[in-house]
């Protein structure tokens, strides 16, 4: 399953519960509107029903029957606690009331009936209905409550939408490093079983390469073209450790074993062995260090040899012969910067323009920078790269804790 389909249908996941919260709110709130009498409030149909009731002088009239539908009666409560007027007015329903009872069916029930009531100029107007057909009950609460009650729904909304998004987010952030587990251990598998089905012929292209350029009875020209095959086959070989390498530090299968390192002495020593290998005939090298002894740093010191000598080869397969290597070190706060520097180029690098160099292996200089930065990052440290001209690379490497 790819990160994307895991992405699609953690989306989908989060619009449905969304869609389900909506319309949960949506239906809880249509049901009380349309029990609520279509949101009207009940002092509306007893207004009409005390207009639709009339005093001609000597009775009453009452022209809104169709008011009272449902089972629905009135009645008419004078100043004396009289009813002087009703309708349809059940028998259990008393004749004469004190102020108590008044008090108490206004707020609550008259005879279990849920009433309405309504003051006039003649006594007071009750509008009953049904016993059980209407839930009626006196409800206080403080007024600071209501106040604070939308933003605690706010915030009640607000907690259940992150958990909804967080649910997925941690599913989603799971699936996918199980998921990069998945490659890293496909892309380590495929990667050593290509470095080893290519040594064993790689070594044996070598080896008859190297007894072709030392035999003495063949041609100058093919033992050069056996030099040729001995020196590519040994660039080919340094790619695949290469890609060993930088695949170990992506994973982070490769062991850093730190140590502390003297940077001029380590400096020196590389160029030296990588000048009696061979590989830097025709140039000139340089040493740029400062007076002042340099602060140690605590670095793998084959991990970090392998990035200086990255870096030279580049300069060295990037240029021709006759030109100049420069290579030092410089103290740089916290830290210690490492630095290479090759090219034609005569001007100095702050005064060349900056021109950005790809270090993802796309590039000419790809696979070799990369495993530069990749080695500078796992000791917590930094790669700059300019490509000048002329070439230049830094190693931003942190200075060893006293």
């Amino acid at each position: 399953m790819s990160l994307r389909s895991i992405f699609k249908g953690a989306l989908l996941v989060t619009a449905s519960a969304a869609l389900i919260a909506v319309i949960t709110i949506v239906g809880i709130l249509a049901f009380v509107f349309y029990h609520s009498n279509g949101g009207r409030s009940w002092d509306a149909p007893v207004s009409r029903i005390s207009s639709a009731l009339t005093w001609d002088g000597t009775d009453y009239d009452f022209s809104g029957d169709e008011l009272l539908e449902n089972d629905r009666w009135a009645v008419l409560i004078s100043e004396d606690g009289r009813v002087v007027w009703s309708l349809r007015k059940p028998a259990d329903v008393p004749e004469q009331y004190t102020l108590t009872d008044v008090a108490s069916f206004t707020r609550w029930y008259l005879n279990d009936y849920p009433v309405q009531c309504r003051i006039r100029d003649d006594g007071l107007l009750v509008v009953g209905s049904p016993k059980g057909s209407v839930w009626k009950h006196g409800i206080s609460t403080p007024a600071q409550l209501l106040h604070a009650a939308p933003l605690w729904c706010g915030i009640i909304f607000l907690l259940a939408l992150g958990c909804v998004l967080l649910l997925p987010y941690f599913a989603v952030r799971r699936w996918s490093q199980q998921a990069q587990r998945v490659r890293d251990a496909a892309r380590s598998d495929w990667i050593n079983g290509v470095s080893h089905d290519i040594r064993t012929p790689l070594s044996m292209v070598m080896g008859y390469a190297a007894q072709m350029e030392e035999a003495e009875d063949l041609l100058p020209e093919r033992r050069k073209q056996a030099g040729i095959i001995r020196s590519q086959s040994q660039e080919i070989r340094n790619l695949v450790n290469d890609l060993n390498l930088t695949m170990r530090l992506d994973c982070a299968m490769q062991a850093l074993r730190k140590e502390p390192i003297q940077v001029e002495v380590f400096l020196r020593q590389t160029v030296a062995d990588f000048l009696n290998g061979g590989m830097g005939e025709g140039f000139d090298f340089e040493m740029d260090l400062p007076a002042e002894p340099l602060p140690p740093i605590e670095a793998d010191p084959f991990l970090l040899r392998r990035a200086v000598n990255n870096l030279l080869t580049n300069c060295v397969r990037h240029n021709a012969p006759g030109g100049s290597i420069r290579l030092g070190a410089r103290a740089e706060g916290k830290s210690v910067v490492l630095f290479v520097e090759g090219g034609a180029a005569a001007a100095p690098v702050e005064a060349a323009p900056a021109r950005h160099l790809e270090t993802d292996g796309a590039a000419a200089h790809g696979t070799g920078l990369k495993l530069v930065r990749q080695i500078a990052e796992a000791h917590g440290g930094k790669a700059a790269f300019n490509g000048g001209p002329p070439f230049r690379c830094e190693l931003w490497m942190p200075v060893k804790p006293r």
